[in-house]
């Protein structure tokens, strides 16, 4: 039951400003400095931008290394992250995924039967590239990172 607690009470904590520091570690490649998080996130001040580092290391989802530079240790599952997916150094919509599926089937589907296709397998083909093509490109615009 106190497992369950001090999870929401971290989730709780990783919002607004700490959770832009938040992600923008996750998708960093290597450890990143107090000064470089102020000028990419725009902050008035470093004491800004180590103040919200400080919140994450005591969460424990960061770790601080022997040159005072931070990288993220774990991933947690926030609710608006859920659309992504992180592959390497980038988090890709899902939806891209599915995009990526129905794409190809609809490309293989009319290479496989060219001169005699079937009106309604092209027409739900290409809906559903087009709908789920739509999704990816809103959700990666809407990208809070």
């Amino acid at each position: 039951m106190a497992e369950k607690q001090q999870k929401e009470d971290e989730l709780y904590n990783l919002r607004g400003k700490t959770l832009k520091v938040y992600l923008h570690l996750l998708t960093s490649d290597e450890p990143v400095g107090v000064r470089e998080i102020q000028r990419r996130l725009g902050f008035s001040s470093p004491s800004v931008a180590l103040h919200h580092l400080e919140k994450l290391l005591n969460m424990g989802l960061v770790e601080k290394d022997n040159y005072g530079r931070y990288s993220a240790t774990k991933k947690v599952d926030v609710s608006i992250l859920q659309p992504f997916s992180k592959i390497g150094r980038f988090m890709l919509p899902r939806l891209s995924f599915y995009a990526a599926f129905f794409t190809t089937l609809t490309a293989a589907y009319i290479i496989q039967h060219l001169g005699s296709s079937d009106i309604y397998a092209l027409v739900f083909g290409s809906a559903a590239t087009a709908a789920f093509w739509f999704e990816a490109i809103r959700t990666w615009v809407k990208r809070p990172f």
